[in-house]
């Protein structure tokens, strides 16, 4: 792959994100499925298969997708343990779990907004 141009559009945009701080946020937390499945490894330590089975419509290669970036961003530990065949469990990490009450926050305002933008039909 090539060098990126400084003046490029992904530079710029790459130069926000380091410096506004919601932009940041938005960027590691953004997508999909990232808070999803932050939320369902909220309780406990789970395998691959136990968070796909746990979020509907998420295919295998967007979960490994999201994993890996949730992991290199710090907000996932992935544990391999030393068996056969390998097992692998997914925790939140400490600054993930600092997450928890704005994702709260984040769904009780989902609730709200729906029963408002979406009344219920007769």
């Amino acid at each position: 792959m090539g060098k990126r141009k400084e003046n490029s559009t992904n530079m710029q945009n790459q130069k926000y994100v380091t410096q506004c701080d919601l932009a940041y946020a938005v960027c590691k937390l953004g997508g999909r499925w990232k808070l999803l499945i932050l939320g369902k490894l909220e309780e406990d330590r789970l395998r691959f298969s136990e968070i796909r089975d746990r979020i509907d419509g998420i295919t295998e290669r967007m979960l490994t997708l999201h994993l890996k970036e949730l992991e290199a961003d710090g907000l996932v530990n992935r544990i391999v343990h030393a068996a056969v065949p390998p097992r692998v469990e997914y925790e939140l990490t400490e600054i993930a779990r600092e997450l928890i009450p704005i994702w709260r926050q984040l769904e009780s305002w989902g609730s709200r907004h729906r029963s408002l933008a979406l009344p219920e039909k007769e």
